[in-house]
């Protein structure tokens, strides 16, 4: 393979006469970064913005603070010629995007404070004709509230669907839609859903889009927008669902759970995903709420879904608690706290939650394997457990809890884990029953 097939980010092109454009970007996370990046490699004049010194320090050393394939080598690139520089200041620019978080809160709720702390940052420096772009998986109606934010603080000036046809600022939503390990392939490739506060926000916001994403910009309203984010995680969810149901019932009576989704996989229309010990990541396992949260009469399925996938995680721990306390002097490894394999994200994370009750439970009992850490997060502080290598964990576990399958650990071969106690939550080890 050549540099343009195993770098995506080397096709793009070097639109040098577009230096002109200022891009800011609010928010240097998971996906502010690579999305800056990306921007600043077409020759864009990117400011990135994030309230960390340290986040704005790292960047501005050409260096990254997350793991993302490929990420290090574009941002040490675009820093070093002179096309990205981050900054805990919002400066004024043509196109600002919006890419924070948006949590939910304890009742479920979603928490959009983020975004409209990042659009107040904007107000001030917002000048005739920008656009301003939320990224942010958001529940419907936040970018009508930007709107309103914006034409509340800046009365001067004519804001998108408070002041007529043309106003002097366009607001648009346009949720990123890639996958953790696959960020600069998919901006790059995907199809992206365009939801402008007008039509002629949608074909503004289109036309900025295309400067880098090779994949389809479709135009739509910003609510629809909103609502396709919330649609797309929302389905995932309710057919890990299925799955993770399909898990409890097979336990219950007794068949092995894999062997059944691989043979009803041979139906032509059937496809039935891999259960696990629930779902994590700030998309999938906080999304779905959203759409519950606006409309908690009609969204029932969804809302069971939710429940199910949380309640596999409860599972799990009872399961492992009750094996480990059969086993008074049996050591434990639980192998990743990753929310997927192979990436440092620990977001929402099942795996983190089932390793962090038992480690609080049964204290230096518990070692924990996870190949994207250095060390332990704060979680673990005062429980005894350690972080072991994957090696440590073979020569001296009694028994095995496979919470991610990250390739290092669907690698360790049957002779090696030859007289433990195996609970496989991903079926990456088949070849080995699983209590």
């Amino acid at each position: 393979m050549n540099a343009e097939t195993t770098r995506p980010f080397k096709g793009l092109p070097l639109s040098y006469a577009e230096t002109s454009q200022r891009i800011t970007v609010i928010g240097l996370g998971y996906i502010g970064l690579p999305t800056a990046a990306m921007m600043a490699r077409t020759g864009c004049a990117v400011t990135g913005m994030d309230v960390s010194q340290h986040i704005v320090d790292t960047i501005n050393k050409g260096q990254v603070h997350i793991e993302e394939n490929d990420l290090d080598e574009l941002v040490q690139e675009v820093v070093t010629q002179g096309h990205l520089h981050a900054s805990t200041r919002v400066t004024p620019a043509d196109v600002f995007v919006i890419a924070v978080p948006t949590p939910i809160r304890e009742n479920n709720a979603p928490d959009i404070d983020y975004v409209l702390k990042a659009a107040a940052s904007i107000a001030p420096v917002l000048e005739k004709g920008n656009l301003v772009i939320l990224e942010s998986t958001s529940p419907v109606g936040t970018t009508d509230a930007i709107c309103a934010l914006f034409a509340e603080a800046r009365p001067d000036l004519g804001i998108a669907g408070h002041d007529g046809e043309e106003p002097d600022v366009s607001v648009a939503y346009c949720p990123e839609r890639v996958l953790p390990g696959r960020i600069l392939v998919e901006l790059i490739e995907n199809d992206r859903c365009i939801g402008g506060i007008t039509p002629a926000c949608a074909h503004k916001a289109a036309i900025f889009y295309r400067q880098f994403v090779k994949g389809e910009c479709i135009e739509t309203t910003a609510r629809s927008a909103e609502m396709v984010k919330l649609v797309e995680n929302s389905f995932r969810d309710v057919n890990i669902a299925f799955a993770n149901e399909l898990s409890l019932v097979a336990e219950t009576m007794k068949v092995n759970i894999w062997e059944v989704i691989a043979l009803a996989n041979r139906h032509p229309r059937v496809n039935i995903l891999s259960p696990g010990p629930g779902v994590g990541g700030h998309c999938i396992a906080v999304d779905p709420w959203f759409i519950v949260h606006g409309d908690p009469k009609n969204a029932n399925l969804i809302r069971t879904a939710r429940e199910v996938n949380l309640a596999k995680t409860r599972h799990v721990i009872a399961k492992a608690a009750a094996l480990i306390e059969a086993r008074p002097d049996a050591r434990i490894a639980c192998l990743g706290l990753a929310f997927k394999p192979n990436i440092d994200d620990f977001r929402e994370s099942p795996a983190l939650e089932i390793a962090e009750q038992l480690a609080h439970r049964f204290g230096d009992r518990i070692t924990i394997v996870e190949p994207y850490a250095e060390a332990l997060p704060a979680a673990f502080d005062g429980t005894g457990a350690t972080l072991v290598t994957i090696d440590e964990a073979l020569a001296n576990a009694d028994m095995l809890m496979l919470l991610v399958d990250h390739d290092a650990f669907k690698a360790v071969p049957l002779s090696a884990r030859a007289g433990k106690t195996v609970l496989d939550t991903r079926g990456a080890w088949r070849d080995q029953p699983s209590l």
